[in-house]
């Protein structure tokens, strides 16, 4: 009996350690914790692409939704665009009236290779007899079409190849193409949020990720788009401060950036008489070539973050 009753004893004292251990380690509630904590793993990792989606879908809805509700500007973003326009407006009267008296009626912008040569050959007199007048007007219009997003630049670009040749025209063009660049940057900071959001959201979504996954070599990737056509130079130009980038890498992509597709336009600009139309500049070479260089900007950036544990 009394070594039964031992028995009965140890066993119940076996139970008691067991069931503090087991309790202990393996908590039915943790247990139950743990296979939903699981579980929920396991379905987000299966679910990701339309997790995935979903988040670039809301992201958008987000974009468009900041846009709406940006519309109509506040009164400082109004004083502030309208003083950027009345500065440009006021910069091009005071040139007009400062060049001598004559005939202007050929100063329109140029849309088609002819209206190029009709300017060209008023203005090959004007550039020898006034250079100063001629150079001025030229960056006041270069920067003013390049901070308003109006298109036509590359006929000004193939302009100043003819008129000054292809040193002083690639310097000419990249100085006023940055100039027209930084004031895009500065005024997009004031009002483009609702604008770029309204007329490109898709790719908006598309930069604004790409940005922030390159934040170490934002430079390199900068000038890739620069030397690249991937995106159009008007839409870096308004997006870049809608998704933080900073304006000194702005600045240095944009001025180095733009020389190789400067060269090539100024240079054509040279023998314009050869030119039929505005797609005869870039051919599957020169744009080939920009490409490589392009890959070989970002190829250190690359590097890096392959190196990278």
């Amino acid at each position: 009996m009394k070594n039964k009753g031992r028995d009965v004893l140890e066993s119940k004292s076996r139970k008691k350690v067991f069931s503090s251990f087991s309790s202990n380690f393996f908590p039915s509630r943790k247990l139950k914790e743990f296979n939903k904590m699981e579980y929920e793993q396991l379905g987000t990792s299966s679910s990701s692409p339309s997790l995935r989606s979903n988040d670039d879908n809301s992201r958008r809805g987000e974009i468009k939704q900041s846009a709406n509700s940006k519309f109509p500007l506040t009164f400082l973003e109004t004083a502030g665009a309208s003083a950027v326009v009345l500065f440009f407006a006021v910069g091009l009267a005071g040139v007009y009236l400062t060049l001598p008296d004559s005939d202007y009626s050929f100063l329109k912008l140029p849309r088609t290779i002819e209206d190029l040569h009709i300017l060209r050959d008023h203005l090959e007199s004007y550039t020898r007899d006034y250079t100063m007048q001629v150079l001025v007007v030229y960056c006041t219009v270069y920067i003013c079409m390049q901070t308003f997003m109006i298109p036509g630049t590359v006929f000004l670009s193939l302009l100043a190849g003819s008129l000054f040749g292809v040193l002083k025209g690639v310097a000419l063009v990249v100085f006023a193409a940055t100039a027209g660049a930084s004031s895009c940057y500065f005024l997009s900071n004031i009002i483009g949020r609702p604008i770029i959001s309204s007329l490109w959201p898709d790719k908006l979504v598309f930069f604004q990720d790409q940005v922030a996954k390159r934040r170490g070599g934002l430079l390199n990737y900068m000038l890739f788009l620069r030397l690249t056509p991937t995106l159009p130079n008007t839409f870096i130009n308004v997006a870049s401060p809608i998704v933080n980038v900073p304006y000194r890498i702005f600045f240095l992509a944009t001025s180095i950036g733009l020389i190789p597709a400067a060269y090539l336009t100024v240079r054509a600009g040279i023998a314009l008489g050869e030119l039929r139309s505005v797609g005869d500049l870039y051919d599957v070479r020169s744009i080939g070539t920009l490409f490589l260089i392009g890959i070989a900007s970002i190829t250190p950036t690359l590097m890096t973050n392959k190196n990278r544990p």
